[in-house]
């Protein structure tokens, strides 16, 4: 039976890896601007990136030797994993990259932050009846104070930015930041603790390839092929955040799957992608410095981030 330490440890460092995964899903809003600025298509741009992902995560996990037992679990509820798939990492994937079309890398990255809140009524809603805890108090400030923060570093921006942009940039973004949380969470209950992050992110990457090769025809059909920078970005996407980061969030949530108080805490880490992004677009994309309204929208999120880590 595990010791309080020992909990206390195992929740360390899930944060930890949670924090270290916002650092490599940041360079998918830094990268997906880049590629959006310079023409490619929005379509390829998501579907290389998991195509790139089948691969490299089906090596791993052949090397590994747990190839049976994925292809059990999914031959066991084919349709679950198929649509939970197609809504956590088809849904989720493509609203991200349409709405790098229409706004800066800051704008998309902290409007997906959403999905913290979202996370949030989602756990909430995914327990049994009559087993529902409810929502830590304690736990919904401190995610409305991140997303104050996020907010706050949209306002000066924002009023610079058109209505249409504004909006074909929040919307599919804020429909990804709910669907992300939910095919994950769908997805651990389906593959419950029989398969590891390893072993579901490639069954999730292979069920979701009907969709991927359905937009890639439309990217076809709409700009042709993709460019010869799209194919080198998007494998970089795909290595840093399809595979790293992806595998580094799973193993967190995986740790704390039976604390949703905790579990709340590590979606909260992504936050932090609105900074580790920021820091991007200056260093890459030779963004301005951050405003007086930016920092403390910073503030704000990395103290959110600070009480969730302390209170779990």
């Amino acid at each position: 039976m595990p010791t309080q330490f020992t909990i206390k440890n195992n929740k360390k460092t899930a944060l930890f890896l949670g924090i270290l995964a916002a650092l490599f899903f940041a360079s998918t809003f830094v990268l997906n601007r880049i590629m959006s600025v310079s023409g490619g298509s929005w379509q390829w741009t998501a579907s290389l990136r998991f195509l790139w992902m089948l691969p490299i995560l089906f090596v791993i996990v052949l090397i590994r030797g747990n190839l049976g037992p994925l292809f059990y679990a999914i031959k066991s509820s084919p349709l679950q994993w198929l649509l939970w798939s197609t809504i956590g990492f088809g849904l989720f994937y493509a609203t991200l990259t349409f709405g790098a079309s229409f706004g800066p890398s800051w704008l998309v990255a902290s409007t997906f932050e959403f999905t913290i809140i979202a996370g949030m009524f989602i756990g909430l809603l995914m327990e049994k009846k009559g087993h529902r805890k409810g929502i830590s108090k304690a736990s919904l400030l401190f995610s409305v104070i991140i997303f104050l923060g996020i907010v706050l570093m949209q306002i000066s921006e924002a009023r610079a930015t058109s209505v249409k942009s504004m909006l074909l940039g929040t919307i599919p973004v804020l429909i990804g930041a709910i669907a992300y949380p939910l095919g994950n969470r769908k997805m651990m209950q389906i593959a419950g603790t029989k398969l590891d992050a390893f072993q579901r992110t490639l069954g999730m990457t292979l069920c979701s390839m009907p969709f991927w090769l359905m937009l890639s025809i439309f990217g076809y059909l709409d700009k042709g092929g993709p460019t010869e920078s799209q194919l080198l970005q998007t494998l970089m996407v795909a290595i840093f955040s399809g595979v790293i980061a992806t595998l580094l969030f799973f193993t967190a949530t995986d740790i704390v799957r039976t604390d949703p108080k905790a579990l709340a805490a590590i979606e909260a880490t992504q936050a932090m992608e609105v900074i580790f992004t920021l820091l991007g677009e200056i260093i890459l994309l030779q963004a301005a410095l951050p405003n007086s309204y930016s920092c403390a929208g910073i503030g704000l999120v990395v103290i959110g981030m600070l009480l969730h880590s302390r209170s779990h």
